[in-house]
């Protein structure tokens, strides 16, 4: 057992501070608390790292993804290809503009990223658009994707929320949405990015994300406009000035907290290699990656509930990285019954560890040694 007076070793955790604190306590006195100048420098300051000309600032991931689909035009009787691994919004927001999500499996067990094969298969003349997502951080091909795109005439978006900080995703894609949900590499606590090649498509995203209105709020006070027309039925996606602080600060030290998450994913491989070499760590150890979370698939058979368990009573917490969308109630009786071998059979066994700036290598080693003696292997 643990010993005692040892601190939870938690999955996630934002990193936070007296920075973060100023920054909120500034907007607060400030006043103006949706949608001014600091929304739009953390725009600003988001495209400059990923090397985009500009982003378009929401109230979540998902908010990012649906932004994405309906500026591009996706609607009722259209498909759209989607992976299985992922979390469920992946799938939803293809739902609620209308369409028809398809799934795809991933590659294989050991690599859960959409299969490029499976997806070729499944294209109909009703496909559209193909999402991908960059699991676990781990950056997809997506230059083959846009091949596939271009081959079938179909628009290509990213689901990015795992891959924050990463120069390349949005680059060839037609959109790709970040997430800043409290879990991710950084946090605004909710909110989300739009990057879209196609200026106007961009500035369609920036219009639908007000009601469609010509002109917003602060516009309107500081006297650039008078009065709005509303010339599309939009969302209500925009994001706060309090969201726009964190990002502003967040997004300065991203790139750091970045590395050491590799950092930390590359000594969980090795203890994990000399410890325990039947639990496997997905991908390739070079495969490009922001290391946002230390997925690991535990030995066939192994009671996963119990494992997690036996963690959780020695200070460990774990999780789960993702049931597969297919096989929910909702998606099972909307879309039918699917076989996708390969996710079923990763989802199955994976297991999330820790991983998160605030860990050292002695974290690292405490969580092994736990899921070690959980799994039943000598340590």
């Amino acid at each position: 057992m643990i010993q005692a007076g040892l601190p939870v070793i938690e999955l996630a955790a934002p990193m936070l501070g007296e920075p973060e604190k100023q920054a909120l306590a500034e907007v607060i006195d400030g006043r103006w608390l949706t949608m001014g100048d600091r929304v739009r420098r953390f725009e600003q300051a988001f495209a400059g790292l990923h090397e985009v000309e500009d982003a378009v600032a929401v109230n979540s991931g998902t908010a990012a993804l649906q932004l994405s689909l309906a500026a591009c035009d996706i609607g009722p009787g259209m498909e759209v290809l989607v992976p299985s691994m992922s979390f469920v919004a992946t799938a939803s927001v293809v739902v609620h503009v209308g369409a028809t999500p398809v799934f795809v499996d991933v590659e294989g067990v050991d690599r859960p990223h959409m299969s490029i094969d499976d997806a070729r298969r499944h294209i109909t003349d009703r496909t559209r658009a193909i999402m991908i997502m960059h699991y676990g951080g781990y950056e997809m091909d997506v230059a083959a994707w846009r091949a596939l795109a271009d081959g079938h005439d179909l628009l290509l978006f990213e689901d990015a929320a795992h891959v924050a900080g990463l120069v390349g995703p949005g680059a060839v894609s037609d959109a790709a949405a970040f997430s800043f949900f409290t879990n991710k590499n950084m946090t605004t606590a909710e909110g989300g990015m739009v990057v879209m090649r196609d200026a106007e498509r961009r500035q369609r995203a920036r219009l639908l994300r007000t009601h469609g209105m010509t002109a917003n709020t602060l516009d309107r006070t500081r006297g650039r406009a008078v009065g709005y027309d509303v010339v599309e039925c939009g969302h209500n996606f925009r994001m706060d000035e309090l969201r726009g602080a964190l990002g502003l600060v967040q997004v300065e030290r991203l790139a750091g907290w970045n590395k050491a998450r590799r950092e930390l994913v590359a000594h969980y491989r090795a203890e994990l290699g000399r410890g325990a070499p039947e639990i496997v760590v997905p991908f390739d150890p070079a495969h490009r990656t922001s290391g946002h979370i230390m997925p690991v698939l535990l030995p066939e058979g192994c009671n996963r509930a119990k494992v997690m368990a036996e963690m959780r009573a020695e200070g460990v917490q774990t999780s789960v990285h993702f049931p597969a969308i297919h096989q929910f109630e909702y998606y099972r009786r909307s879309c039918g019954e699917t076989s996708l071998p390969n996710t079923e059979r990763f989802s199955d066994r994976q297991l999330t560890l820790p991983l998160h700036p605030a860990l050292d290598t002695s974290d690292v080693e405490r969580v092994v040694a736990a899921l070690c003696r959980a799994v039943g292997v000598a340590v």
